[in-house]
């Protein structure tokens, strides 16, 4: 299990971020405009960054399907180790309460927020709006915050289930998808850097919660 301190420490770092983007408004536009080119996002459209999104859309399923049918595999006898129940409630219900319904269900149906590409700073009809403020021109699927970056952030869950000399490795495996999926989206247009980090952060408290409930009582590598 992780110290408490690194619960902690992620609380600490997800407040400051919280006071830092709504202090400081600006930082989201200007990063923003470092990515905006003639008239358009550097990352959208893009084969390149098409395929990317592809690839960092669907790795979290992939490595959801791969535990689940490690399960099963164990429950039928084919394999001796493996995930257990309790594993694969802790990755269901870390999927279902971060990316699921906190930020798609919750913040982005509500949040009002236009993407940068329908913000009039970045040649759209509608008005910038920092994260915190909810009476944006969006009315669903709006820009805070970023489903795809918290589903990217949801795959600490199964890399905290990682055999040990593998856990560290699985761990960066997950921050570096993490960190890749919201500079692409933020390359993109689709969201702001506020909208990546605090989707990330949330997901990532969501997920060391979980943790803490799984380990209490799971033996599912032995």
């Amino acid at each position: 299990m992780p110290p408490p301190s690194t619960n902690r420490l992620v609380i600490i770092i997800t407040l400051v971020c919280m006071g830092l983007f709504a202090l400081a408004p600006e930082l989201d536009l200007s990063v923003s405009r470092m990515l905006f080119r003639d008239g358009g996002f550097v990352g959208a459209f893009t084969a390149a960054g098409d395929a990317a999104r592809r690839v960092f859309w669907d790795a979290p399923y992939v490595v959801l399907a791969g535990f689940l049918a490690a399960y099963a595999l164990r429950r039928m006898g084919r394999i001796r180790r493996g995930p257990d129940g309790r594993a694969v409630i802790f990755l269901v219900a870390t999927l279902a309460l971060g990316p699921g319904l906190l930020l798609n269900g919750a913040l982005k149906e509500h949040s009002g927020r236009p993407r940068p590409v329908f913000s009039k700073e970045f040649g759209g009809d509608w008005g910038f709006r920092p994260w915190y403020d909810f009476r944006g021109e969006c009315d669903t699927n709006c820009s805070f915050a970023s489903g795809e970056t918290g589903a990217s952030a949801w795959t600490l869950a199964p890399a905290l289930l990682a055999p040990p000399p593998a856990r560290a490795y699985a761990v960066a495996a997950a921050l570096l998808l993490t960190v890749a999926t919201g500079a692409l989206r933020v390359a993109y247009g689709g969201h702001y850097l506020s909208d990546v980090t605090l989707a990330a952060l949330f997901t990532i408290l969501i997920v060391l919660a979980g943790y803490r409930w799984y380990s209490r009582g799971s033996k599912s590598w032995i």
